[in-house]
């Protein structure tokens, strides 16, 4: 257990803190600085922990013996008002997050086939990087999983018509808890599981030249 603590704990940490900031770097350049006044645009993980999100759930579900392991962020502040287009801005602020950890993925792969390319002893350090491809994978699906407050919910919000978007946003206030209850259950894996093996499929398509180079 302390074992896999060990591997997990420095992908977690930079999968759910770059995330975070990512979404507070695309609030400031569609013209909301609410998140940059308020100290969040950070690589400080301090600035982002929030003790629910992002420990007892990575817990809780680990010790229940979920397949995905995965949890949140202090939700970063975005005044949607203040973005210049607001309605659109809001699909591309969501979307920075699950983007930034598309983008951690790949660079874990990359250095995942160089560990194993140039044969570079020690265990740990490809499961750490292992690690890292798939708990970014899991925060990508996780994320975009189409119900607010999630960034897949906020994206729909931004597509649907105003007033389905109102009342679709109106789930917000639930959204975590039917997330949590849809967990239990496993019935967000039919979701998940589809998803992270698309973005699987894709990064593995992009390294493979770094393969071929390698061999």
């Amino acid at each position: 257990m302390i074992y896999t603590f060990a591997v997990y704990a420095l992908p977690i940490l930079l999968a759910i803190t770059l995330h975070e900031a990512a979404h507070a770097y695309a609030a400031k350049y569609f013209g909301d600085l609410t998140a940059y006044q308020q100290g969040r645009m950070s690589l400080n993980p301090i600035r982002h922990i929030d003790p629910f999100g992002t420990i007892l759930i990575p817990v809780v579900l680990f010790f229940v013996g979920s397949p995905f392991i995965f949890g949140y962020a202090k939700p970063v502040p975005v005044d949607f008002g203040r973005l210049r287009k607001p309605k659109r801005d809001m699909a591309w602020v969501a979307l920075a997050g699950p983007a930034a950890n598309l983008l951690m993925a790949f660079l874990w792969l990359v250095l995942s086939v160089i560990l194993h390319r140039v044969h570079i002893e020690g265990e740990y350090l490809l499961r750490v990087a292992g690690a890292g491809v798939t708990t970014n994978l899991v925060l990508f699906a996780f994320n975009l999983f189409p119900l607010p407050p999630l960034d897949g919910g906020r994206i729909v919000v931004s597509l649907l018509p105003y007033r389905l978007a109102y009342s679709f946003s109106q789930i917000e206030r639930y959204g975590f808890f039917i997330v949590l209850v849809l967990a239990y259950f496993r019935v967000i894996h039919f979701w998940m599981v589809p998803v992270m093996l698309g973005a699987n499929t894709l990064l593995q398509l992009l390294v493979s030249p770094l393969n071929l180079l390698l061999r």
